[in-house]
């Protein structure tokens, strides 16, 4: 059942999906060779209960850490641990707080130093792909629609699209209906309404989109080990249109980068 939020609710939420933005920002200048997993762990924990909220991610379902932390052929899930960074590496960080009552969830792939060209791109077209699929989240359209835009742009690039792992709804707990697949059908699946709040999430390897799990029981990566990358945010229906409740402004203010890929889907500026 999609549980709806009132405007006060997604207020609410979006308070929690900025303190996981401002804490990947912070990740941003720290991510770089020779930095471990843990270290960034670390960071992201302190800054979330600075900011007055619990890790969302920390004994979620027993996993052991604040952060998921996926580094080059992982998909997710990855588990920090205290092995260094490498130059060339990319690494999905997948962030979780809880503030009053309700989670923010939020991801970001992150380039390690000097990374090869195949791979940037590979990162530049799933991030695109995200904005395709939050595009068709409005009024009157269906989770197919979402999935199929994003399946689309990265097949048209040649990029598998993981079938296991999907997107959802996100309010007082961390997972809700409808469930998000970055694949499907146009018209097809649930009906979008006014007050959702969904995580749009592409996973998207550079081979096949073929996985496989690991013994720890968390650890996913791609069965042909190539790359794989992954970008989320968090969005509301709000009068029939998606409106991101997180971003990506404090990772770019962080890293340098100049950027207008949410001004479409934002009411107002984010200013602090």
């Amino acid at each position: 059942m999609i549980i709806v939020k009132t405007r006060e609710e997604i207020e609410l939420m979006r308070e929690s999906a900025l303190i996981v933005s401002k804490t990947l920002g912070a990740l941003a200048a720290e991510v770089k060779p020779g930095v471990t997993t843990l270290e960034l762990d670390k960071i992201a924990e302190t800054c979330i209960r600075d900011h007055g909220a619990i890790p969302g991610f920390l004994g979620l379902y027993d996993f052991p850490n604040t952060l998921c932390m996926s580094p080059n052929e992982q998909v997710v899930h990855g588990i920090p641990n205290d092995k260094p960074l490498e130059n060339g590496d990319i690494i999905s960080i997948d962030c979780g707080a809880l503030k009053n009552g309700f989670y923010g969830d939020h991801a970001y792939t992150f380039e390690v130093g000097e990374v090869e060209p195949e791979t940037k791109k590979l990162l530049q077209v799933t991030k695109e792909s995200l904005y395709k699929g939050i595009a068709e989240f409005k009024f009157g359209n269906r989770v197919g629609d979402v999935g199929y835009a994003i399946q689309k742009y990265c097949e048209d690039h040649g990029y598998g699209i993981v079938r296991e792992l999907v997107g959802h709804g996100v309010g007082a707990t961390m997972h809700e209906d409808p469930e998000m697949p970055n694949y499907g059908r146009r018209g097809r699946g649930k009906k979008f309404i006014e007050g959702m709040v969904v995580a749009i999430e592409p996973m998207v390897n550079r081979g096949t989109h073929r996985i496989k799990q690991h013994r720890d029981g968390w650890t996913i990566t791609t069965r042909d080990n190539e790359p794989s990358a992954h970008f989320e945010h968090d969005v509301a229906l709000v009068d029939g249109k998606p409106e991101l409740l997180s971003t990506f402004k404090y990772i770019y203010d962080a890293l340098g980068i100049s950027s207008d890929e949410e001004d479409a889907f934002r009411a107002q500026p984010i200013t602090n």
